[in-house]
């Protein structure tokens, strides 16, 4: 498989921590290895050792990162798999006559317990494997390349582009919720995914026209 860093826009891939590209050439040095014990599991892969392991992405993802040690984070056995996010076919409006589109207000935070960055119509998206970012929005809470972990994203259509994820957190209804936020390098819509979603009581309320969060 070619190395997922080297799929980022060439301006992104020069900024990716040089530990990150290192521990994914040593995960596919020793795969073969891991696949009786760890297949179907997401592991976190540094120093040549699998430094966290299981079966919640969002759980791992945030574990591996609290190391410090640049891990290269995967699922053993679906490599080629990419994070799948649903594309929205047309823009719709929360106001629009029609079939409305759900929104929540978020606060992102890079640092837990830290005040973030709050963006107005994020979409609430339970197709969503995780959470979206455009790049841009990325930015602004000052998500360095060199922070992120290399990997795959693809929509409703089945094409897939790399990405940077960045443990994060979100805040919504008064309570802080892990995040693994997607880079949209090439994307405008801002998506709450099921890393978040399944830690919530979320309320679609379509008649009334809004979304209520825990109930």
């Amino acid at each position: 498989m070619k190395n997922i860093a080297d799929q980022l826009p060439p301006e992104i891939a020069r900024q990716i921590h040089p530990d990150r590209r290192k521990n994914e050439a040593a995960y596919w040095a020793v795969r073969e290895q891991l696949l009786d014990q760890y297949r179907g599991q997401w592991i976190g892969f540094a120093d040549g050792r699998v430094i966290a392991s299981g079966t919640s992405p969002v759980t791992v993802f945030h574990a591996a990162e609290a190391t410090g040690l640049h891990s290269f984070f995967i699922c053993v056995g679906k490599e080629e798999e990419p994070c799948r996010i649903r594309r929205l076919a047309s823009p719709y409006d929360a106001a629009y006559p029609g079939e409305a589109l759900p929104l929540v207000r978020v606060e992102f935070r890079q640092a837990s317990r830290l005040p973030g960055v709050a963006f107005d119509r994020v979409i609430p998206d339970t197709g969503a494997d995780a959470s979206v970012l455009p790049w841009l929005d990325c930015q602004l809470l000052q998500l360095a390349p060199s922070l992120g972990v290399q990997g795959l994203i693809s929509g409703v259509a089945g094409s897939s582009a790399a990405t940077l994820a960045f443990q994060i957190w979100a805040w919504l209804d008064g309570q802080e919720y892990p995040c693994r936020l997607q880079a949209d390098f090439f994307g405008s819509e801002r998506i709450l995914g099921r890393d978040v979603l399944n830690r919530l009581e979320i309320l679609f309320r379509g008649p009334a026209g809004e979304v209520v969060v825990n109930p």
